[in-house]
């Protein structure tokens, strides 16, 4: 690969870099709903995707500290959005599960991101539209495809 390919790659790669921080930007500002920080916001997603977690796992997959976690756990089970329950297969651990307070404000929070796209996309041409929704589609496989454990 020639140097010149090679430079114009990487100003490709920035280039796309720059534009899929402007649209999560776009599309995170536009959630409201619950009033939440981004990391309250990615934890209580977490926990509506993927059932309750010990504290630890949570940390651990939200790449915060344990004490970090155990403060923003602390915070939005006053609020109502999540609980604390001991894990019964470990007397000792505690499972963050989310509420039903939670489940609303997380779906109030994904319906708001998507009107948000929804609306960036409606100003896009049909060819662009599509090639949008194939990019991004192709992408959320790859990441998805990734996160999978190996089998062996």
């Amino acid at each position: 690969m020639s140097t010149a390919h090679s430079e114009k790659s990487h100003g490709a790669t920035e280039d796309l870099v720059v534009a899929v921080e402007q649209v999560l930007r776009h599309v995170r500002q536009s959630a409201t709903a619950g009033g939440l920080g981004i990391a309250a916001s990615a934890l209580l997603g977490r926990l509506s995707r993927e059932g309750p977690l010990r504290l630890t796992e949570l940390a651990r997959a939200e790449g915060i500290s344990q004490p970090n976690a155990t403060q923003l756990v602390t915070r939005m089970e006053r609020a109502g959005l999540v609980r604390r329950t001991a894990d019964r297969s470990d007397g000792r651990g505690v499972l963050v599960t989310v509420t039903e307070t939670g489940l609303d404000v997380f779906a109030r929070r994904r319906a708001e991101r998507a009107r948000a796209l929804g609306e960036l996309m409606a100003e896009l041409s049909e060819p662009e539209r599509r090639a949008t929704e194939l990019a991004l589609s192709a992408l959320a496989r790859v990441i998805r495809e990734r996160q999978q454990p190996e089998r062996g």
